[in-house]
């Protein structure tokens, strides 16, 4: 087999390998059965997964399990309990013990912090603290990217698919942040057909990068709101970029999609560190 087909081979176990974790997240999710999805052998698998994500097998399914749970203590009001179950963890104490070891707080305490007004100015404390808005001039950017349809919280599959060929195909160096696209209001739009990008941002474009689709995103104005702690609490900023400062602000949205930077990792990053720029175009 040539060199570039078994690179196509070993990418095409990762995204199955994600794909099964995040429609499986309740389920057996155990070293011996992902191998067996990835149909290698459960003694190389894990090292194969480590070293095309950057990211331990046991760790990379804790915080995609422990990050759904975050969405839905935020977005819905179904018990802990039931939470707990939905994401694989037999009981609410084994669920409160995981997920505060990740997030900080006990799952009650999340669901509470999160559902409270926000204050968006320039702090560091406080999971959900936030950044006041600020208009940027924004370059031309070019992306390498995967399409994705379905869930905006979904998309982590995506970038772990990406990131997998990034670093089999030796570009993972060149890569400058990771950024999402989003083309789809999800208030209006059912959540299975909502349309997305994941990329990354490279300064100069490799030239090969067969399997990837490029987008540029164009240069302007932007209003830039930087917001700090867990992905589940994007939600609320977009709510307030859209319903409370773009009405005030006198300025018009631009006829282009939202799209988020990047600038950390899940991967290596407490979630109330997580940093991402939600970017908005303007007229």
């Amino acid at each position: 087999m040539r060199a570039d087909q078994n690179k196509a081979a070993y990418e095409k176990r990762i995204q199955r390998v994600f794909r099964y974790i995040f429609n499986n997240l309740d389920g057996d999710l155990s070293l011996d059965t992902l191998a067996d999805v990835a149909c290698m052998s459960r003694f190389h698998w894990h090292r194969v997964f480590q070293s095309m994500t950057g990211e331990p097998l046991a760790a990379a399914i804790r915080r995609i399990r422990l990050s759904r749970a975050s969405v839905d203590l935020l977005q819905t009001n179904d018990a802990i309990a039931e939470i707990s179950v939905r994401y694989g963890y037999p009981t609410a104490q084994s669920f409160t013990r995981a997920f505060k070891a990740e997030y900080g707080l006990a799952p009650g305490g999340f669901r509470d912090n999160g559902n409270a007004p926000i204050v968006f100015a320039p702090k560091d404390e406080g999971v959900f603290s936030m950044h006041q808005i600020h208009i940027k001039e924004m370059p031309e950017q070019t992306m390498l990217a995967l399409a994705n349809k379905g869930p905006y919280h979904d998309l982590g599959m995506t970038f772990g698919n990406l990131v997998a060929m990034l670093v089999s195909r030796g570009l993972i160096g060149q890569a400058g942040p990771f950024a999402g696209i989003y083309y789809d209001d999800p208030g209006i739009v059912p959540a299975e057909e909502l349309r997305s990008h994941a990329g990354a941002i490279f300064q100069t474009l490799p030239e090969t990068h067969d399997g990837f689709e490029t987008l540029r995103i164009p240069a302007g104005r932007f209003a830039v709101l930087r917001h700090k702690g867990p992905y589940a609490g994007l939600k609320v900023a977009y709510m307030y970029l859209f319903g409370e400062w773009l009405p005030s602000s006198g300025e018009e949205a631009a006829n282009t999609p939202c799209y988020d930077i990047f600038h950390n990792s899940p991967t290596n990053t407490a979630p109330e560190d997580l940093i991402v720029d939600v970017c908005l175009q303007l007229a």
